[in-house]
């Protein structure tokens, strides 16, 4: 899959938030991205990536953070101010440190306005069990 073109590139295509994020290893994600986009009714939101490409952002609607407990995944609640997409959110560090610079794997605007939870948790389930199945084929 091609990177999405820089934020600034994506022109008037925008949706505003606030929302929250769902971050997860980048292998996981892409499998969970692939899963969504092959499905019948194709529903997947903006994704970001951070800098290093270790891991992907879906965004998702305000409140899920509250109820996410997906193991290997993380939710954060936005500040509730709203974004203005495509400026791109900051992914935490996982240690803690600085937030680290994001880019478009799926910009908005071609895409849905947010990822669903209960269908992201479905695809990400998924995701981790193709990956376990390739990881145990050696």
């Amino acid at each position: 899959m091609r990177p999405a073109p820089a934020p600034e590139a994506v022109g008037p295509k925008t949706a505003v938030g606030p929302w929250d994020l769902v971050t997860v290893p980048v292998r996981q994600g892409l499998e969970a991205v692939d899963i969504l986009r092959r499905a019948a009714a194709p529903a997947v939101g903006p994704v970001v990536h951070d800098g290093t490409c270790a891991t992907l952002g879906f965004l998702v609607p305000p409140g899920t953070a509250a109820a996410w407990d997906m193991p290997g995944s993380a939710c954060t609640r936005t500040s509730g101010r709203g974004l203005r997409l495509p400026e791109l959110p900051e992914l935490p560090e996982p240690a803690g440190d600085g937030p680290r610079p994001a880019g478009w794997l799926l910009p908005p605007g071609d895409t849905d306005p947010v990822t669903d939870p209960a269908v992201l948790r479905e695809a990400l389930g998924e995701a981790a069990r193709l990956i376990e199945a390739a990881d145990g084929c050696h």
